[in-house]
């Protein structure tokens, strides 16, 4: 499984509407948060290594009801942060 990131901006009022749809319909949908600044959600997705990214971003998130913009983030390796205490 790879982890890719995408920053959704959504239409005007509907960023709720995206983030419950999003939860709901995406089973490779690990973790959503909303944000500020340019985009309004930032969701953590979980791929097999054989889904083609483009395809699933533009089919499964762009196709969503409310969705106006998307920018993905591919990631390489993860890090575990060490905590004192």
């Amino acid at each position: 499984m790879r982890a890719i990131f995408v920053q959704i901006k959504c239409e005007m009022g509907t960023a709720y509407g995206v983030a419950e749809r999003a939860a709901n319909e995406i089973a490779e949908l690990s973790e959503l948060y909303s944000t500020s600044g340019q985009y309004d959600l930032l969701g953590k997705f979980y791929l097999n290594e054989e889904t083609d990214i483009g395809r699933f971003v533009t089919e499964r998130i762009q196709s969503l009801p409310g969705v106006a913009d998307t920018y993905t983030l591919i990631t390489f390796n993860a890090f575990g942060a060490r905590r004192n205490g």
